[in-house]
């Protein structure tokens, strides 16, 4: 039987929590958190999470904010639409002052201590 070449298979490097914390500048726990609750990729190993190199990739990628492009600017939008003023002495039954409240306790006998 000839010899078959021996093939080694390129295995990935996985990076625990606490390297992909440093690489992205937040905790381990932050990792730990999203992995668990399943919302970025990992692997699991045993009961630790682990992570690749494409993993990375993908949770700088699902992080990512992209900025909202600016609305094209409409010159009939800017133009304020003027109003007419409105007086107050025009309208005294609108106008209202303001009055105090009168106090809880008007003496002092009122209060509820033993003196």
């Amino acid at each position: 039987m000839p010899e078959r070449p021996h093939r080694e298979a390129t295995v990935p490097r996985l990076y625990r929590p606490e390297e992909i914390a440093d690489v992205l500048g937040c905790s381990a726990w932050w990792v730990q958190d999203r992995a668990r609750r399943r919302l970025i990729p990992f692997t699991r190993v045993g009961r630790a999470y682990r992570f690749t190199a494409e993993h990375l990739a993908e949770i700088i990628r699902l992080n990512e904010e992209r900025p909202t492009p600016m609305p094209t600017p409409d010159v009939a939008a800017q133009r304020p639409v003027p109003r007419a003023p409105v007086s107050r002495a025009a309208h005294p039954a609108q106008v209202e002052r303001l009055r105090a409240r009168p106090p809880r306790r008007l003496r002092r006998d009122q209060f509820d201590t033993a003196a």
